[in-house]
């Protein structure tokens, strides 16, 4: 009886972290200890296997067993250790004895059933990401995790799909094949989407406002009637947003990947993310966090929308918690253990009535809300978030004119098509610089990038005079302004651009 080492890996935020796996036998009562810091999944670890390797033609010596994860001041989150933990015990035992070389290169990593069977794990790309630093060049690990493993390149991976597979492959009694890592990402389906802009009668203000928020990665406020269409113009969103490129699509799916919301029917994330939360949905489902802070809401939908319905009705703490995430496109969530930060770059569209019954500002139905009840329900929204969205657009009652129009509508691949040209302006403009859209400038790159002529900044310092604009909505405007000339293709910011910025703020009540 001997030591051995394996190598595992744990998720601390979004980046893996190295683990090695130390197994000692020793004389002594039979008994099988994990150290290490491990949660109650870890501590559970020893149960399942010990049926595993029972139940994969091998036997668990009747000794003293210690498991250590280290480092020990890590904590261990979850099931992945199983199949790490087996190894070691079947090293140091002595039933299996493989090239030092080739355990010393290689990641462990799976959850193991009682019979032996691998499980999926989540949390498996950001291990792959970070074993690239490691020097590591072989990954065990679950067949239904392979697809997502695969797009990182320089690893050989060895998909299992029970235990005694790799017992009988180190064994040399049965051939395992590698699959090369470093595949190519096979581009979204252009078109794929459940809702589309052609179908939306009328509101040709509101989809233009869209249209400049994708462009732009803007933020986006709907107000009008009950029924008028805010909610299906917020779905059919996606179809007019740009492609993700590589870099977007690892970043997306290794949140999806350590939330555990990847399948092995759907591996990777490769159109943006679209969520919409419920609006009874707390704080902390919303920003991410809990004991082992994991992603919330804001960072499912990062690169891509959070979509928050009746927004008066979400809680105010609620509502208070997105103002740091909405400037900064990071979340940081900090706990007596320590603070993780995580993603949170994401265009917020939110959608309201006017009123509690809706129809404040309907010209057919009669409002039949007080004054009080109107204003109690408007300062749900704080100003200090009111000021962070950027466009905002009413959405009022269709006559039935449009609505029996047999005519469709402008399709969204088309609009698309010049949000991504608008996309492509901004990638280069912001070459070598950590920003993506127009949204995310700050006032260095807006001085820079957002320069106007007398004419337009005559028309700025009225509008800024008579709308009292904060410094941020000063800056929002302009950044606005040169969205709409992206989307022209201008390379400067005109006259009618800010014009037609300024006609996204909210109305005066």
């Amino acid at each position: 009886m001997a030591l051995a080492k394996v190598k595992s890996a744990e998720i601390v935020g979004l980046e893996g972290v190295l683990v090695e796996v130390e197994v000692d036998i020793s004389r002594g009562l039979p008994s099988l200890t994990i150290v290490g810091l491990g949660d109650k999944a870890v501590e559970e670890a020893k149960e399942r296997v010990r049926s595993a390797i029972r139940n994969s033609f091998t036997d668990l010596p009747e000794r003293k067993i210690i498991v250590n994860l280290a480092p020990a001041d890590l904590p261990k989150i979850g099931p992945s250790y199983d199949l790490s933990i087996a190894m070691g015990i079947l090293l140091a035992s002595g039933q299996l004895n493989p090239d030092p070389d080739k355990i010393e290169n290689s990641l462990f990593i799976g959850e193991l059933s009682l019979d032996g069977s691998l499980r999926q794990t989540r949390g498996v790309l950001p291990m792959v990401l970070a074993a690239q630093s490691w020097g590591i060049k072989n990954i065990y690990l679950p067949k239904e995790n392979l697809e997502e493993a695969k797009i990182v390149p320089g690893f050989e991976l060895f998909p299992i799909t029970e235990l005694r597979e790799l017992i009988f492959y180190f064994r040399k009694e049965k051939e395992l094949f590698p699959v090369k890592s470093g595949v190519k990402i096979q581009e979204e389906e252009a078109g794929d989407f459940r809702f589309d802009f052609a179908f939306i009668k009328g509101q040709e203000q509101a989809k233009r406002a869209l249209e400049i928020a994708a462009a732009g990665g803007h933020n986006v406020f709907l107000t009008g009637p009950p029924g008028s269409g805010k909610t299906l113009l917020a779905k059919s969103f996606p179809s007019i947003l740009p492609k993700m490129g590589m870099a977007e699509i690892l970043e997306v799916t290794k949140i999806y990947s350590v939330a555990g919301l990847l399948t092995s029917k759907k591996p990777l994330i490769l159109q943006r993310p679209f969520r919409s939360p419920h609006h009874t949905s707390s704080d902390i489902a919303l920003v991410g966090g809990g004991r082992h802070p994991s992603p919330g809401e804001i960072s499912l939908a990062h690169r891509g929308v959070l979509f928050l319905d009746e927004l008066p009705e979400f809680s105010r703490s609620v509502l208070e918690v997105l103002r740091q995430p909405l400037e900064d496109g990071v979340v940081t969530i900090s706990r007596a253990a320590g603070s993780v930060t995580m993603p949170a770059k994401f265009i917020l569209i939110g959608a309201s009535n006017p009123c509690p019954c809706g129809y404040l500002s309907d010209p057919k139905k009669e409002c039949r809300c007080s004054p009080v009840q109107i204003s109690r329900y408007q300062k749900k929204i704080s100003g200090p978030l009111l000021d962070r969205i950027d466009l905002y657009s009413e959405v009022p009652r269709l006559e039935y004119e449009k609505l029996a129009d047999e005519k469709v509508a402008e399709e969204s691949k088309f609009i698309r098509e010049r949000v991504q040209k608008a996309r492509d302006l901004q990638e280069g403009r912001f070459l070598g610089q950590n920003l993506c859209t127009n949204a995310e400038m700050g006032p260095a790159e807006i001085k820079v990038y957002c320069r106007i002529d007398e004419a337009t900044s005559e028309l700025l310092k009225t509008a800024t005079t008579q709308l009292s604009l904060s410094a941020r909505s000063y800056h929002k405007i302009l950044k606005i302004a040169r969205t709409i000339a992206d989307l022209e293709g201008e390379p400067e910011i005109l006259k009618h651009h800010l014009a037609e910025a300024l006609q996204y703020r909210p109305k005066e009540k």
